[in-house]
């Protein structure tokens, strides 16, 4: 209900009939077989429309829908690491999430210290540092290393779009193209390709070689 006295009022086909009392625009909309709906109720004064409140709904209730089915989820996943990891664990898990960053998702790598290694911080944010600059152009540092108790941990995010996104755009036919490489020709092709003489041609060639 339009509880405030005056409002702006917008007709059915969308053009402006300027300020008026609520009660005229009410009267206006009810002759016209249309609902009186605020569209801007923080405008001063308020803006109201001569619509179908019923269709209205509709329309809005469509538009979100659509909004929430594009929103791209982008799941975060977890790596933990070691202090003392070995070389093969440590390539192990490098592999392990510069998958999760193809996939689009963000990646949250945790070194965990035990006993008294938490004293030796420094050699977790090595670690961590070292792990990042393993993952190359598929990811970015989105928080650097940080302390949290006995953990320290980083947040890498993906360059990547995200897996949803691409499904999407695939299904819908607008994922960008990639450019097929022309294959070389070898000799031996180029040979084979090129245009045989005419076979009237080639007789003459060879009488002419007999003379």
């Amino acid at each position: 209900m339009i509880r405030v006295p005056q409002v702006r009022v917008v007709d059915e086909e969308g053009n402006q009939m300027g300020v008026m009392s609520t009660l005229d625009a009410l009267r206006l909309a009810q002759e016209r077989g249309y609902d009186l709906v605020e569209v801007a109720p923080m405008a001063a004064p308020p803006v109201t429309r001569l619509l179908d409140y019923g269709q209205f709904k509709y329309e809005q209730a469509r538009r979100e829908k659509e909004a929430r089915r594009h929103q791209r989820s982008v799941d975060f996943k977890e790596i933990r690491l070691k202090v003392k990891i070995g070389r093969g664990d440590f390539d192990t898990k490098v592999r392990r999430a510069i998958q999760f960053l193809e996939e689009g998702d963000r990646v949250k790598v945790t070194v965990q210290f035990r006993g008294r290694e938490v004293s030796h911080a420094y050699l977790g944010r090595d670690l961590l540092i070292r792990f990042s600059e393993q993952i190359g152009e598929n990811g970015a540092v989105e928080r650097q290393p940080l302390l949290e108790g006995k953990q320290m941990s980083l947040v890498i995010t993906s360059n990547h779009k995200p897996k949803a996104q691409r499904r999407e755009e695939e299904a819908n036919g607008t994922a960008p193209e990639t450019e097929q490489p022309v294959p070389e020709k070898s000799e031996e092709q180029d040979k084979s390709a090129a245009p045989a003489r005419p076979a009237a041609a080639a007789a003459g060639a060879a009488k002419s070689a007999g003379a």
